[in-house]
């Protein structure tokens, strides 16, 4: 596997978090309302042309992970940041709100740096464990705070912040803001105009003489040049007043933290929707998510006429290119005007990525795609998701509760227990050098053929605990046989352990000897309260 330092990155997932709200009891009851803690402050990036895989119990969460990282559900906190276009090609409306409130909220932001610096200094002063965990907590929970309020607005400025008048580095940024915005119109145009003509014309010196010749497009290209040198003139204008505060003390810190990322969870519904082209999914019900009144056809070109590729079906084109998706997604053209309920289960989960891939996207979730499917069948169509793969240029994430099947389509692995990623390296690692105690519990529940080994075939004890009050600390300590104290109070940080090697586990601070008397405290536990059950079973 390639190192991932040399990918570029396509998504920076950061604290992401999703709660589902529950009913209250009854018509009386004014306490809080409960919730489903479904995700929780989940980190990670995703690389593009990577098929990162996503596994765990089921209910774990990873469904809910992939539909919140594309916004089918709202995020309850966090940030998604996703780099196939820029801020300066969209210019969403969340940018000219940053923009216009720096100075006001830039002085919360320094007063929230200045809390998180003064805990820093407690941690460094901490001469225990507990309290070097609970220094640790609070700094994680105080940057998290940070994210979510304001590095969208550092993001935007950077060093600029450090300025004397806020005001002007809000009215010049205003200034660059309008004129990427009327860019952004005309991007989105010309990024329109060459798919629909893409879509309809399959020879490519066909394509390229159509675009030279057409008028249109010519206008679009002017307006764009046009447009372009204003942005350059205003950036130019910003850049130069950049300079001038380079000396300034936290210039190049805050300088560091510039990202021309978008932010997917700030972004309305008319710019998510447009972005819905490159980010589709493929879902785990072959069965369930095709309408049964809708032929293969209707299905499939459903989202390319939502998105205005074509106007309708009577398009010049529009047929030949629905049935060249099929065609690539194994399914023969005449299947063109059948309805789901005359194909297999395999044959109707080409349909569903044959619908997901005709709006030619760069991002695909693969949501438990071969789960529902018989075993020869599943081989069959991570073939063919493979083949798609390398054919369209696509980035995965490819969510399974079936280890055995995403060893063998993953280039990097991540491990989810109740709604928390403990663990993420590469498939390589994971199998392996498994560091997290329910990695190794998932690896070694896995059914095998090499019985000669005498391996044992182990499954992870205890129930899964309750998503609307998951246990304080780390999640896991409650069916985890190396359970320190420090486990059941304070969450683990998710590091880095070298080569991409993340881990969310006390465990990894400390030494062997301490992990053995942490198993044995345990296991004498467990056999003292086993043994009062069979007394009180008895009685």
């Amino acid at each position: 596997m390639e190192h991932t330092q040399d990918k570029k990155v396509l998504f920076k997932i950061k604290n992401l978090k999703k709660y589902f709200p529950l009913k209250k009891k009854g018509l009386f009851d004014k306490g809080p309302g409960s919730y489903v803690h479904a995700n929780e402050s989940i980190t990670i990036d995703i690389y593009q042309g990577e098929t990162l895989g996503l596994v765990g119990e089921s209910g774990c969460g990873k469904s809910t992970f992939g539909r919140t990282l594309l916004q089918i559900y709202d995020q309850t906190e966090g940030t998604t940041l996703y780099y196939g276009k820029t801020l300066e090609d969209i210019a969403p409306e969340y940018m000219g709100k940053m923009i216009k409130n720096i100075p006001s909220q830039f002085p919360h932001y320094a007063n929230a740096q200045k809390e998180l610096e003064e805990i820093y200094a407690n941690l460094d002063k901490a001469d225990t464990d507990e309290a070097r965990a609970e220094f640790n907590e609070k700094a994680m929970f105080k940057r998290r705070e940070i994210e979510e309020k304001y590095l969208n607005m550092v993001r935007i400025a950077g060093g600029l912040l450090t300025s004397n008048d806020l005001s002007k580095v809000s009215n010049l940024l205003s200034e660059y803001y309008q004129v990427l915005k009327e860019r952004a119109v005309i991007l989105e145009s010309i990024e329109t105009f060459e798919s629909k003509l893409q879509m309809r014309t399959r020879q490519l010196d066909q394509y390229h003489k159509t675009l030279e010749n057409d008028s249109k497009y010519k206008d679009l290209l002017d307006k764009r040049a046009t447009l372009s040198k204003k942005v350059g003139e205003k950036y130019n204008k910003i850049e130069e007043y950049r300079q001038s505060l380079a000396g300034n003390e936290g210039f190049k810190e805050l300088e560091s933290q510039r990202d021309n990322g978008i932010d997917l969870s700030e972004l309305n519904d008319e710019e998510m929707r447009a972005m819905r082209k490159d980010l589709q999914m493929i879902f785990q019900d072959p069965y369930g998510s095709l309408d049964t009144k809708m032929t293969v056809g209707n299905i499939i070109g459903e989202g390319v006429l939502g998105h205005d590729l074509f106007k309708s079906r009577k398009d010049k084109g529009y047929n030949e290119y629905i049935q060249e998706i099929m065609e690539e997604c194994g399914l023969a053209p005449y299947f063109l005007h059948r309805y789901p309920h005359q194909f297999s289960g395999g044959q109707r989960q080409r349909i569903g990525i044959a619908r997901a891939l005709a709006l030619k996207p760069s991002f695909i979730v693969c949501d438990e795609a071969v789960s529902a499917l018989d075993v020869s069948i599943q081989s069959q169509i991570i073939n063919l998701l493979q083949d798609l793969k390398e054919e369209n240029n696509l980035t995965y994430l490819f969510i399974t509760h079936d280890l055995s099947v995403v060893k063998y389509i993953s280039d990097r692995i991540g491990v989810m227990y109740l709604g928390v990623l403990v663990e993420l390296a590469s498939t390589e690692q994971i199998f392996d050098s498994p560091y997290h105690p329910y990695t190794k519990a998932l690896l070694q529940a896995i059914p095998r053929t090499d019985v000669d080994q005498g391996q044992e075939l182990q499954t992870i004890e205890g129930d899964i605990p309750s998503a609307v009050n998951p246990p304080k600390g780390c999640r896991f300590h409650t069916r985890c046989k190396y359970a320190m104290d420090i486990c059941k109070t304070y969450v683990p940080e998710l590091k880095d352990y070298g080569n991409g090697h993340y881990v969310s586990c006390h465990l990894m601070e400390v030494s062997e000897e301490e992990k053995q008397k942490a198993f044995e405290k345990n296991r004498k536990a467990k056999k003292e309260l086993d043994h009062e059950l069979e007394e009180m079973s008895a009685i």
